[in-house]
């Protein structure tokens, strides 16, 4: 499978976005590529990357996100790989509106499986589509900020940029 490649800089370090014409494949940071080859190839098999810019007119929309149009990712059609259980979990963090969280548990519980808490962790945890699946909207139970795997400070800012008070 080729795909599309792009590197958009963030105040939060430089994205990744791979894509096609007709959807999004992966954003994830460039520190965490390895991370992104691997859930890619995971999900597709294996994958050949080449420079573009803007596949899709994705990555225009993530830099009016970070400018400020914080619907800017809303549109973005996704490919999601997965399990059934996996795209129901990814399928649920989109629909998490900007400036707002929800807890694992209620997650699960949104799905139909209260006592798949533990799962939901580990599923959000494989995002392949950072800030488009917004996996950053999931905090702890007690309202605390949880593993992302950008890192923390970059969940801090995701949520501050979005109007949240972390």
């Amino acid at each position: 499978m080729e795909l599309a490649i792009d590197h958009i800089s963030s105040p939060i370090g430089t994205i990744l976005l791979v894509a096609d014409d007709r959807a999004l494949y992966a954003l994830d940071f460039e520190d965490t590529r390895q991370r992104m080859m691997e859930l890619l190839e995971r999900h597709y098999g294996p994958v050949r990357l080449r420079a573009a810019e803007n596949p899709g007119g994705f990555s225009a929309k993530v830099r009016a996100y970070l400018a400020g149009d914080l619907t800017a990712l809303d549109s973005i059609p996704v490919a999601m790989g997965g399990t059934p259980f996996q795209r129901k979990v990814w399928t649920r963090l989109r629909k998490i509106k900007c400036g707002t969280t929800l807890s694992y548990g209620e997650i699960a519980s949104a799905i139909g499986h209260p006592n798949a808490v533990r799962a939901v962790g580990s599923t959000n945890a494989r995002n392949p589509i950072a800030l488009v699946v917004p996996c950053h909207r999931v905090i702890g139970a007690d309202g605390s900020l949880t593993g992302y795997a950008g890192g923390l400070s970059r969940k801090r800012w995701l949520l501050q940029h979005e109007g949240l008070e972390v």
